[in-house]
Formats: structure tokens, C-alpha cells, sequence
């Protein structure tokens, strides 16, 4: 059958792909599987239970949840009746909460444990378009989401022909979801995307992933993330089995246990993955750290279409046997893809992982775009390090005068929801999206990103800096977890930077350099000399323009839930300015308190 709703994919599968487990989640210790025929069953009942419970077409329902089987059948339950789903992060704080219950006109929120209905149940109090809170987990007192479960079953003879009615009658091109847009400046904008946004990004992709109807795929970014639900699609629609790790704690423990053929995921945790096995590789040695780095060495050289030559390649495959075989073992030992989003992925990690025989498949999109414009394909010549791929062929794409990228293509929302102001600023009269990146096409189509065009500035010397680049060939250091570079209207560039403390730690052990705590530790003369001797060993690979000439500690790593991290683990630039003020004036000879040390 063709696909033209997001529901459609149910049917495709109970047509062309049933499994036993469909959807699968590990939970309390013990895997759990749900089978196609199940999902369609307890989807057609949520759909019953809402018809029944008097919601209609254009209501809303927002989900606070982790990732488990639940979220698909009350996702789809809601789509086959026109009811809109408003999945939100878990970890945003009280003001967001506060403005998307409220803007959203959500008449009930559904949220996973006791925990979110703790955070959540006092706002939604003192929401009036919100009627009440469920819960997925079962717990005493507490409105469960069964009960539309359990109403839909009750009445489902009468309402069989309703819900059919009301299927046929759904425009693939209607509004199915409102994502609010984490955004690292202000409140979130809720971005209306419809069925035809996301199954054009599924039909656009579908060849391009390396996986079939024998795979499974595990899941652990949230699934109220863009990418990560349009992954959630896709895979389905090819037939692929959706393992939900039961938390991101247990994700190592988790690959090992399904052994899945891909999973998707951000730079962030490629980052942490890769410093965790060089740490593992500082650990070992003789002549087994001697091969571990020598193999890390020419992963790093790594060339598509063997054009290091024969030589070469001799000694990958030699590495690959003796080395890089345990890294894919510590993946589950089936890893055909690994699809990269949300932010820049550093160049350095798609070489290694890609020879190490562990495909990473870099794409680029936005909220927006529902996600995917652009992805790097498997394989040479459509894979191209530091690229993030060649354009979708539904999509078109072009460069602006200024740099920016613009794009048209069925996978482009419908608007922001309530503000078609915002809108406006960015679609064009012609149509094209304005997505506020900067970036360049090469003769095959594929794209490249330079930076992000609002996060580009001007020193007062008139060079211009795109502090992405800088701040990735920074944090390809082991010594630092994050760095934010400023210096618009300054004579240089400076940063603050954020440390990597597991690995200064250990280094501390290993030079006996004793500490109180973290705050005691960045004050070291030792530490700060270490950090400088970085600084300048990474220096020397930038611009004179570019080079960081002065830099400051702190003594808390940065995160979601203190502010500094947006839920997709990008910079918060401006809360970041606003709070290391003191520090930046001080690096900039406006002050001569550096400030509380944090």
C-alpha cells in the first residue's frame, strides 16, 4: 500500500513486515516486545478511546515521556483521528513548560513516571485549557493512560466506521504535530508540521539507509527530537524492528544486549564514545598501547576510494583485525549505519569510526525541514568527510548572496503556530526557507556547513569569526568537554572553556597534583599551564585571527538541566555571555575581578 500518512505506516506493516517485535523496551531489568498486531491494536483503541472521550480534529495532547512503545501507539492513535500531538523535552525548564502548556491550547498532557507528573501537575494546575494529566506508568491515584485504552476497546463496535471516516478524511498535507523548537535565545516557537512533511523525508531517505526488514534499529534520543522521530518513521516503514534502550545510562549495556544493525544519534555522544576508547587505549600498555595507537593513527588518515593506496589499505585492514574489530564488538557487533544529526559532527570522528568499519552517516536539517535537506550516504562518491552529504532529491537548495543556505521541498512546515509574523521572517515571498546556516555546494550537490550565519561575528580588527569551527578543533581535545569563543567587537578571540574532568582527574592522579574539589582544581598553577600548553598546541593549527589569545576556567561541567546546554546539547550562547560576564570583562581588561569561580 502507499504510504501517505504517518499512520499509513501501520498498515504497511501489517501488510508487508509483521514481527513479533515490532517495538521492543527494556524495562525493570527485562526486555518486553510488543507485535505488529498489537501496535495496531492498542493504536485502533487509543484512536476509540479519544473519539469516544469527545476529542476532534485540530485538539491537542501534549507528551512528556522517555522512549518506549507507548509514545508510537498514542502518537499514531492521535494522528488517525486529526488530534495534534505536542511531544516536549523532559528536561526544559518551568518557563518553557509554562509557555507551551499554555500556547499550545493542549487539552491533556501525558507524561511517563511520577517524576514529570511532579514537575509538570502544578503548572498544568494553573493552565486552564488543560483538564488533566495521565500517566504512562501505573501509579496509584493517578489518571493512567489505559483509560482511553480501555474506553476504546468498550466502545469499538460502534465506532469502527467512524474512525474509517475519519482516517480517509485525513489530508496528508494537514497538521499532524507541533514541535516546540528548543531555540537557545527566548521562548520556543511551535513548528506545525503535517503528515506529508515527515513521509516526504521518509520516501526521500528510505533508499539511502542501509538497513531492511531483518534489522533492528535501537532508540535512545528523545522521540519529541526531530530527527529522531522521523528516524522512528522510517525505520518502521522499512520494516525494521525499534528497540527502546532503557535508559542513556544503559546504552552500552544496551547494544550489546539487541545488537542492533544502526541507531541514531547527536556529535555530542560520538564525542564521549570516542574519548571513552581513547581513555580505555591511555590505559593499556606495552605492546598493546604501542597497536592500539598506532591503529588509532591510521584511522585518523583515513581516505575514501582507497586513495591512500595499496600500502595503506594493507595496514587498515590490519587494524581493523587486531584493533578496531573490539570497538565494533563494543557496539553489539551488527552496526551497519549510525546516523548523525543536531549539531556538526568533528571531521576527525567521521574518519575513524567509518574506518573502523562502523559507517557513520552524517545528515543536516532543522525543526523546520522536518528534518533531513541534506545526508552523507554510505559509500564514496555520495559520502564526503566534513560534508554533511549530498541534498535529498525532493528537496532544492541554494546558496544566498550572503552566504546563507535557502531550501524548498515538501518536507518545509506549514509555520510557526500563531505567529505567522515569525513566519514571514523566515519563508520568503518566493518560498524559500531561510535557515540562518552558512554553507557551500560542490559539484555533486553536497553540501557543507561553515557556521551558523546569527552566530558569526566581527572582531573590531573587521575579521570575521565563525566560532563553530574553532570551538570543534577545540574540543577535540580530551581535556575539554566544551568551549564557548567570543570576542564580537574585541581586539581577539577568547573562550571559556568547560573540562573535561573525568580526564583531568586522572591526569591530576598521575601528576600528583592534589585538589579540594573542582573549584580548588582550576586554580592550579599546573592545571592552568596544562591548559595553556593546549591551547597553544591547537593554535597553531588556526588563523592568526582565529587563535584563542586568552581563555578562563570553570569548575561545573555544562549541562541541560543548569541552562548552559540546549536539549539537543548545543550552546546556549547568550545565557552562556550573561553568565561568565564577569570572567569576559575581566579577559577583555573591563574589569579586574575575574569574579565568583564557576
Amino acid at each position: 500500500m502507499e504510504v501517505k500518512r504517518t499512520f499509513d505506516i501501520i498498515d504497511r506493516l501489517l501488510e508487508n513486515f509483521p514481527r513479533e517485535d515490532a517495538l521492543s523496551v527494556k524495562r525493570n531489568g527485562k526486555w518486553e516486545h510488543f507485535s505488529t498486531e498489537q501496535y495496531k491494536e492498542n493504536v485502533d483503541n487509543f484512536s476509540y478511546g479519544l473519539i469516544a472521550a469527545g476529542f476532534k480534529k485540530g485538539d491537542k495532547i501534549i507528551t512528556v515521556s522517555n522512549n518506549r512503545p507507548e509514545w508510537n501507539f498514542v502518537d499514531m492513535g492521535m494522528s488517525q483521528v486529526g488530534v495534534l500531538h505536542v511531544p516536549i523535552y523532559p528536561n526544559i525548564g518551568q518557563r518553557e513548560y509554562t509557555h507551551i502548556l499554555k500556547h499550545s491550547e493542549a487539552r491533556i498532557i501525558i507524561v511517563s513516571s511520577i517524576e514529570y507528573y511532579e514537575k509538570i501537575k502544578p503548572i498544568a494546575d494553573q493552565t486552564p485549557n488543560i483538564e488533566k494529566v495521565y500517566t504512562f506508568n501505573k501509579i496509584d491515584g493517578i489518571p493512567n493512560w489505559e483509560e482511553f485504552i480501555e474506553l476504546g476497546r468498550k466502545e469499538a463496535p460502534g465506532l469502527k466506521d467512524r474512525l474509517a471516516e475519519i482516517k480517509k478524511d485525513i489530508d496528508p498535507k494537514e497538521v499532524s504535530t507541533i514541535i516546540y523548537t528548543s531555540g537557545t535565545t527566548g521562548l520556543s516557537k511551535g513548528v506545525m508540521l503535517c503528515h506529508e512533511n515527515f513521509i516526504s523525508n521518509v520516501k526521500a531517505t528510505n533508499n539511502i539507509l542501509p538497513i531492511n526488514e531483518k534489522d533492528k534499529f535501537l532508540s535512545f534520543l528523545p522521540l519529541c527530537h526531530v530527527l529522531e522521530r522521523m528516524v522512528n518513521y522510517l525505520v518502521q516503514h522499512k520494516g525494521c524492528a525499534v528497540y527502546y534502550a532503557e535508559s542513556t545510562d544503559t546504552i552500552g549495556e544496551n547494544l550489546l544486549e539487541v545488537k542492533p544493525n544502526g541507531f541514531a544519534t547527536v556529535p555530542r555522544v560520538l564525542e564521549k564514545l570516542y574519548d571513552k576508547i581513547l581513555l580505555k587505549g591511555k590505559g593499556l600498555s606495552g605492546i598493546k598501547k604501542a597497536l592500539f595507537f598506532w591503529a588509532l593513527n591510521i584511522g585518523l588518515k583515513y581516505e575514501l576510494n582507497k586513495a591512500n593506496g595499496t600500502w595503506y589499505e594493507f595496514k587498515l585492514n590490519l587494524a581493523n583485525k587486531l584493533i578496531f574489530k573490539k570497538w565494533r564488538e563494543a557496539l553489539g557487533g551488527n552496526i551497519k549505519v549510525i546516523i548523525s544529526g543536531g549539531a556538526a559532527l568533528q571531521e576527525r570522528l567521521s574518519r575513524i569510526f567509518n574506518a573502523a568499519g562502523i559507517p557513520v552517516m552524517e545528515g543536516y536539517g532543522l525543526t523546520e525541514t522536518s528534518p533531513v535537506i541534506s545526508v552523507n550516504q554510505i559509500s564514496y562518491p555520495y559520502l564526503k568527510f566534513g560534508s554533511v552529504g549530498p541534498i535529498l532529491d525532493n528537496v532544492q537548495v541554494k546558496i544566498n548572496d550572503d552566504g546563507e543556505i535557502l531550501m524548498k521541498g515538501p518536507n518545509l512546515m506549514l509555520g510557526y503556530y500563531k505567529d505567522p509574523e515569525k513566519t514571514k521572517e523566515v519563508i520568503d515571498k518566493d518560498g524559500w526557507f531561510h535557515t540562518g546556516d552558512i554553507g557551500e555546494l560542490d559539484e555533486l550537490n553536497i553540501l557543507k556547513i561553515t557556521d551558523r550565519k546569527k552566530e558569526i561575528f566581527k572582531l573590531s580588527t573587521g575579521k570575521y569569526i565563525a566560532p563553530q569551527i574553532i570551538e570543534n578543533r577545540f574540543k577535540e581535545s580530551p581535556f575539554i568537554e566544551q568551549v564557548l569563543t567570543v570576542g564580537e567587537s574585541e581586539k581577539f578571540v577568547a573562550a571559556i572553556i568547560s573540562p573535561a574532568f573525568n580526564y583531568l582527574h586522572n591526569w591530576c592522579t598521575l601528576h600528583n597534583v592534589l585538589y579540594k574539589d573542582n573549584k580548588d582544581l582550576i586554580q592550579k598553577p599546573e592545571v592552568k599551564k596544562r591548559y595553556q600548553e593546549e591551547v597553544d598546541k591547537i593554535n597553531v593549527t588556526l588563523a592568526d585571527h582565529r587563535k584563542i589569545k586568552k581563555f578562563e576556567l570553570t569548575c561545573k561541567e555544562w549541562t541541560t538541566e543548569s541552562g548552559e546546554l540546549s536539549p539537543t546539547l548545543k550552546l546556549k550562547r547568550k545565557f552562556l555571555k550573561n553568565k561568565y560576564k564577569n570572567k569576559l570583562d575581566y579577559i577583555y581588561g573591563y574589569s579586574n575581578d575575574p569574579g565568583y569561580i564557576e
